[in-house]
């Protein structure tokens, strides 16, 4: 193990909630206004995750007024307080880019995950 990657398991979180590629999650980040910090909920379906250990993150996409939006979180970042799966989604692909090109009820329709 090198240097970088003694210092990076300091700063990682021990508690991350387990997600895949295509579920739909809700990432509560604190957001600090001047003296006042609050909490906002993003949530949307994750279209790709990126990097390894501290510098992991992932890309959430959802619909807000027919438009769409991305936000891209570091998985080990203090700011993030918690994630949230409310739906686990069934895909094929590592990157759900496609979802761009999408309009309407498209953009946000994935596969179910079923469980038996």
């Amino acid at each position: 193990m090198n240097l970088i990657e003694k210092l990076g398991k300091k700063y990682e979180k021990k508690n991350v909630t387990k997600f895949k590629v295509g579920d739909t999650i809700k990432v509560s980040v604190r957001i600090i206004e001047g003296e006042k910090d609050r909490i906002q909920v993003f949530e949307g379906i994750v279209i790709g995750k990126k990097g390894g250990g501290v510098n992991e993150s992932f890309t959430v996409r959802k619909i807000s007024y027919g438009e769409g939006v991305e936000r891209v979180f570091p998985l080990h970042s203090p700011r993030i307080e918690k994630i949230e799966v409310v739906r686990t989604g069934s895909v094929r692909r590592a990157k759900l880019y496609y979802l761009r090109g999408r309009v309407g009820k498209q953009a946000v329709k994935i596969k179910e995950k079923r469980n038996l």
